[in-house]
Order: C-alpha cells, then structure tokens, then sequence
C-alpha cells in the first residue's frame, strides 16, 4: 500500500505495520527503523473484530510515509479470539499486499513496554529507577484466571539489549514467583513483573526484592523487534503461520480435545 506525506530520518529503513490484539487493547503502529511514527491503543473490551479494520485504515493514513514494507503481528499467547483476529489480519494484508510478515511472540512485546522506564525516558518507581547496573529480569503477564499467567522472562542491563530466558507458557504465579525471586535473589537480579498485575497484585508483593510495572500493549516497541527479525530474514510462510494460544480453549478441555489454545 502506497502511501504520501512527511519525509523521516530513517527512509532508508523498512516501514512495518504493527498489530497486536492479544489483550483487551487492540494496540497497532506504523514503525520505521524501530521508531514510532504513529500508533495507537484502542480499549475494545476483546471486540477486536469491529475496530481493526478502522483503526488500521485510520492509522496508516495518519503516518504519512510512503510505503508498507512488512506486517508484524503478535501472535499470543493471550485472548484466544482476540489473537485470531489479529493473526488473520496481518495475514489477509500480508497476502494482499505481497509484503513479508514478521511473527512475534505477544508476552515479548508486552515485555518490551518495559524498556523505556528502564531506560529513564518514562518516570519509574524507585526499585525501578535503581536498578542501573543490575541485571533485570522481566516478567511479562497476563491474567489467564484461576491464579495462573500467561508469562515468560526476559533479563537486560539497560532496557535497551534483551535476551530470553523462560519460554512463553501458562504458570501458577504464586508458585513460579516464588521460584523466580529465590533464583533473582542468588543471581543480583531486580524481578520485575509487568503487564496486567491487578489480579495478581497480592502474590506478587507477597515477594522478596519483586517490583511491579502496570503495562498495556504497546505497539511503538514492536517496531524494534521487527527490524531487528526483519535484518535478520526472520519471516513467516505467510499460508503456514498459526497463532501461539498456548492452552486448551474452555471448549476443548471439556470436550478431552487435544491441541493448544488459550482463554477465549
């Protein structure tokens, strides 16, 4: 898609639309080089289906550039109908429009909203701020109810430079808190959970050394992901690629179905 408007710094660099409606935010960007040129946070309560159409269309005419060159989607785990929508999305655009699509991991993203309050450029708590020097772990969540998470765990230095430690998965977060901040303890790290921490606020002060970071999707970090795939050659089959639903829909687990999705 062919679009005018603003020159950027960074036009040398690929353009990608980012999408990712695994939370109840339907969270979507347009990204060059890692920056932002425009994005946005749409609270649709999980009815991703009636806004994303409208809120994409909205979006690109807003950034102004020139040309897509990529779509990157979160692919969950998280809302099992939110993720399908849009998977599909960013597939039926990256079919249509014959661009590449970049698949990235939702708890990912979530963990790089992070990154700016590690870095000083949004305010942060004081178990936060002081965390300079120190490895950080982060902890991405999202509520997945009856006490458990979708979460994974990233460490960095700087919020800046990121490596993954803990796959994606469904935990118990009282008895996999536990666990991490014994292990964050022996190894000098800050344990940080962000994300949807309202449900779990109890479990995760109940702690040692653990700090909490309320988050919702931003779309403006996946821009960094993205390049650094796109750089890389890290593309999907665009016919092949599947959402991540991590756990067994309601439906499936009562029916002794077998196969992994997640909350609808």
């Amino acid at each position: 898609m062919t679009l005018t408007g603003k020159e950027n710094a960074r036009d040398g660099e690929p353009l990608v639309l980012c999408l990712d409606t695994s939370t109840a935010v339907l969270a979507a960007s347009v990204c060059r080089g890692g920056e932002a040129l425009a994005a946005r946070q749409s609270h649709a309560e999980r009815n991703h289906a009636v806004r994303v159409v409208s809120d994409l269309k909205a979006l690109l005419l807003e950034a102004g550039a020139q040309e897509i060159d990529a779509i990157a989607v979160g692919r969950g785990p998280g809302s099992y109908t939110g993720v399908r929508i849009g998977v599909s999305a960013a597939k039926t655009l990256a079919w249509a429009w014959d661009k590449p699509l970049v698949g990235l991991s939702s708890l990912e993203v979530l963990a790089m909203g992070a990154g700016p309050y590690l870095r000083g450029e949004k305010p942060a708590s004081d178990d936060i701020a002081g965390a300079a020097g120190r490895p950080v772990w982060v902890v991405p969540i999202m509520d997945a109810r009856r006490g458990q998470v979708y979460g994974a765990r990233f460490e960095t230095t700087d919020g800046a430079d990121w490596r993954r430690l803990d796959d994606d998965g469904i935990r118990l977060v009282g008895e996999w808190g536990r666990s991490l901040a014994e292990r964050a303890g022996e190894a000098g790290a800050l344990l940080l959970f962000a994300g949807d921490i309202g449900p779990h606020a109890e479990a995760i002060g109940a702690l040692p050394g653990a700090a909490a970071l309320q988050l919702t999707m931003d779309a403006g970090e996946m821009g960094r992901l993205a390049a650094a795939r796109l750089a890389r050659g890290q593309v999907e089959d665009v016919h092949a690629f599947a959402p991540n639903y991590t756990q067994l829909t309601e439906a499936e687990v009562k029916l002794g179905g077998a196969g992994t999705e997640g909350q609808a």
